[in-house]
């Protein structure tokens, strides 16, 4: 959430949100036909982007380029990339659906990264086409490039992905920077230092090095290791070249989010300063710098509000079935222990629900065992008709929805925060119907298998 309105504290500021949303019939009680919404904080996110760009301006040598670009797939919404674009940002994408999103938002192909481990030779056309910045990840991707390259000059700005294999974080399947990891060139195997070196010296057209080694549950000191590792590369490319090939260094995103209070850390600035221990020369102005920040832009800005619709019990233990589970939180229903959130009950008419705590599992609506938010969770004892917000849910969460059981995609919306307390809501994306799942699954074409 963003700053405090009238001295309330996020908290406050949420609780107002909430009382808004039921008032305004985004969401309701047991006669209400919405049982479930997602909201955005506007401002929020503008005040994330605002200290991730006076973090780097402050410590940047004057007049260093520098483009910081959204990772979409951390909210691939085309309001959220048209507002962070309005805030000066980027975008980096890495698939044709998130390119179209991008250029919807429009942002312009000078301020767009193509990424991804498995780009089609189209894909790569028409990125060069564009003039999109392309980072290659492997060395048959390269060899396509090259023949494309000397088909038609481009514009792009090309680099090559590296992985400084410096280790995993506590997320394995998150870690990008592990020996066996599936993104870039691994730095540390057999001839593979003296491959890039080369492979560098002999495309004049290549000028970038990329690296992404951060992500939830990789520890600052580690990131910054590998934006060491990626310095210390274009350095020898550059001093082998007898000039400064590389101009730009990609150090990807990868932020952690603390998603245990309502306390935004670690900060940009924080980051910044993890960077300049490790590596100072990557500010003196020597490279351009881009960034790819995702998570750490978004998570804290997103509230999930869901009715529960029916409380139980099963071997003692009650048990609150809300509209909320894998389709929004997947990653909490399928690893609940690396993605545990926060569970905050509130009334039907959206106040904050005070009681004594008692231990309860807070199930979803899909239909499988482990479609659960939170299990033995101490919290007022909740009942139909009560609401459950799952905050800092604005990146990889319900911005990209699982569709277990065709549960359909719950409507997005916006808000602000007036000076007065005031709150406008805005609807980013609408409900999806069931004529809308109808149409996604085929529904057109009922007699094709007959």
């Amino acid at each position: 959430m963003a700053a405090d309105t009238e001295g309330k504290g996020a908290a406050g500021r949420r609780d107002l949100v909430v009382r808004a949303a039921v008032e305004q019939g985004l969401v309701g009680g047991a006669d209400s036909a919405e049982p479930l919404a997602c909201l955005l904080d506007g401002d929020g996110i503008r005040a994330s982007a605002a200290a991730l760009t006076a973090a780097f301006a402050d410590a940047l040598a004057p007049g260093t380029p520098v483009l910081h670009a959204f990772a979409v797939k951390a909210a691939p919404l085309v309001p959220v990339l048209r507002l962070l674009a309005d805030a000066g940002l980027g975008c980096e994408v890495a698939s044709p659906g998130e390119l179209a999103l991008a250029r919807a938002a429009g942002v312009p192909a000078a301020r767009t990264v193509l990424d991804s481990p498995a780009k089609t030779t189209a894909e790569l056309r028409e990125a060069l086409a564009l003039g999109i910045a392309v980072n290659a990840d492997n060395r048959q991707e390269l060899e396509r490039l090259d023949a494309l390259v000397a088909a038609a000059p481009t514009a792009s700005p090309i680099g090559v992905r590296i992985n400084p294999q410096t280790g995993a974080g506590a997320i394995d399947a998150l870690s990008t920077a592990t020996s066996t990891s599936k993104f870039g060139v691994a730095l540390r195997d057999p001839g593979a230092r003296a491959w890039l070196v080369r492979a560098f010296l002999d495309r004049p057209w290549l000028t970038r090095l990329h690296i992404h080694s951060g992500s939830q549950g990789v520890p600052l000191e580690l990131i910054a290791q590998g934006v060491r590792e990626l310095h210390a590369l274009a350095e020898e490319i550059n001093a082998a070249a007898g000039r400064r090939r590389i101009d730009t260094l990609d150090i990807g995103g990868g932020l952690p989010v603390n998603f245990a209070s309502d306390e935004a850390t670690p900060t940009y600035a924080r980051y910044v300063s993890a960077l300049r221990e490790a590596v100072p020369a990557l500010f003196d102005g020597s490279y351009g710098l881009v960034t790819e920040f995702g998570r750490s832009l978004l998570a804290k800005h997103g509230l999930v509000l869901a009715r529960v619709e029916y409380t139980k019990s099963s071997g003692s233990r009650p048990i609150a079935l809300t509209h909320a589970g894998v389709q929004l939180a997947t990653r909490t229903a399928y690893a609940p222990a690396a993605w545990p959130v926060r569970i905050l009950p509130y009334d039907a008419k959206g106040a904050p629900k005070a009681g004594d705590p008692v231990a309860q599992d807070v199930a979803g609506p899909a239909c499988f065992a482990g479609d659960l938010l939170a299990t033995g969770r101490e919290l007022p004892l909740l009942a139909p008709g009560d609401l459950i917000g799952v905050p800092d849910t604005g990146a990889y969460f319900f911005t990209a929805h699982y569709g277990y059981n065709s549960l359909p995609r719950p409507a997005v919306h916006g808000f602000t925060v007036t000076p007065r307390g005031g709150v406008r809501f805005s609807l980013a994306r609408p409900a999806q119907s069931a004529a809308d799942i109808v149409a996604e699954a085929g529904g057109a074409f009922g007699d094709a298998l007959l």
